[in-house]
């Protein structure tokens, strides 16, 4: 059974200190590829280091963060484009627009993430969106950007189940589930049986959001059965279906992750 950690940021630093084991355990549980989005400059050396050390096993993406965006923002999406005319990467992400800490650079972050989204057109690349409590300015850029030219993954997804639907009228994108399925209080859980199976990845964004029983602790690829089990509940179907489907979702996606998944 192979699975896929589609979206983890095992080249943080809480990771430095057994990083190897790390991306061993998650071998023996399955987990065959992990994904590993770009957040700004600052962490891009240690993201292809990584990368580097793991061939195979991690592939990286590129791309500034919301929460990473400020006055300097062109400086930063100059420095990463230049970047990613120079190295090979799976995606454009992990992008976005993030209201729920700061709305001070919503223009800036507006600005960043379309930009960022006509790279990924002029490259062809999928990608990682990552949005909270924006939802409504998300859906307007990728329609102003071009929904019929993008594609990718909204990671993480955490919206309610009008949201959903709207991301499955999209049918170039895919929903990232991860460990919040897991939380008594995950709402998605009451509706994420709305996207088809062919719709669906998963994901840790490891270091963060540990699934039960071990939340609260910090999170790693190794733990994405636990997700799939979960997912497997809520679609009443047998885990070896989550991982098999989301596996070929995955490589589907992100053709290069089939060396892995072979």
């Amino acid at each position: 059974m192979y699975l896929v950690d589609t979206h983890t940021h095992v080249y943080f630093e809480e990771f430095d200190t057994d990083l190897a084991d790390t991306i061993r355990r998650s071998l023996e549980a399955g987990v065959v590829a992990l994904c590993l989005p770009g957040t700004d400059i600052a962490s891009l050396p240690r993201l292809q280091t990584v990368c580097n050390c793991y061939p195979n096993r991690c592939f990286p993406m590129i791309g500034l963060h919301p929460t990473n965006v400020d006055t300097d923002y062109s400086n930063d999406l100059a420095v990463l484009r230049a970047e990613l005319d120079k190295r090979s990467y799976i995606a454009v992400g992990e992008i976005g627009i993030d209201l729920y800490w700061d709305k001070t650079y919503l223009r800036e972050q507006i600005e960043a993430f379309e930009e960022q989204l006509r790279w990924s057109i002029e490259k062809d690349l999928p990608v990682a969106i990552h949005t909270r409590e924006a939802f409504p300015q998300v859906f307007e850029s990728l329609h102003k950007i071009g929904i019929d030219k993008l594609r990718g993954v909204f990671h993480s997804f955490g919206g309610n189940c009008e949201e959903l639907e709207e991301v499955l009228r999209y049918p170039n994108f895919l929903v990232g589930i991860n460990g919040v399925v897991t939380y008594k209080n995950g709402r998605i859980r009451d509706y994420l049986s709305l996207a088809p199976l062919d719709r669906i990845v998963l994901e840790t964004d490891a270091p963060y959001l540990s699934p039960v029983p071990h939340r609260g602790k910090r999170n790693e690829p190794a733990f994405v059965p636990m997700i799939a089990q979960k997912v497997a509940e809520v679609y009443n179907v047998p885990v070896e279906t989550i991982a098999e489907k989301t596996t070929q979702n995955a490589v589907r996606l992100w053709p290069s992750l089939r060396i892995a998944c072979s």
